[in-house]
């Protein structure tokens, strides 16, 4: 877990670096074409802080599984038991978990399932939202450049 929340900081500087760019973009003297700059260090941004959360999750993912099969005490996995009703616990048959959409379930011999942290949930949104944002960012950055390079063509040819 240790090295995960590492891994999440070091993303997390990421984009506090690339948001201190982009907010050099407000500043006099920044560089042309700045919507082109802006976009792309918005790009960045998001990039860097969609890692960050994902990271979070997957290492919190990976420490259930890996608290699940080492040592005593392991079975049900410790993060279906813990702030969980024993009355709950004691009716636990497996656990399923997932890193893409980052989940730990835990399923009740019933069938039932209910997840072990609900942290998973917004994780999720917010990695696959920063992640769109990003592209769109990206999307956005070309059509600037494309509309710039046919700009410049247009006045060549005008010439």
């Amino acid at each position: 877990m240790i090295v995960g929340l590492g891994i999440s900081a070091l993303c997390a500087f990421g984009a506090l670096i690339a948001l201190v760019g982009v907010v050099a973009m407000a500043l006099p003297g920044r560089p042309q074409p700045w919507p082109l700059h802006l976009m792309r260090r918005g790009a960045g941004l998001t990039a860097a802080a969609a890692a960050s959360i994902y990271t979070l999750g997957l290492f919190a993912v990976l420490t259930s599984e890996h608290e699940f099969s080492n040592g005593a005490d392991s079975v049900p996995a410790p993060a279906c038991r813990e702030g969980f009703d024993p009355g709950v616990v004691q009716h636990l048959s497996h656990h399923r978990s997932s890193y893409l959409p980052l989940r730990f379930d835990c399923v009740l011999d019933d069938g039932t399932v209910y997840s072990s942290d609900p942290a998973y949930a917004w994780m999720n949104w917010m990695a696959l939202l920063l992640a769109l944002s990003g592209a769109l960012l990206v999307i956005g950055a070309g059509y600037v450049t494309e509309l710039h390079a046919r700009k410049h063509a247009r006045c060549r040819q005008g010439r």
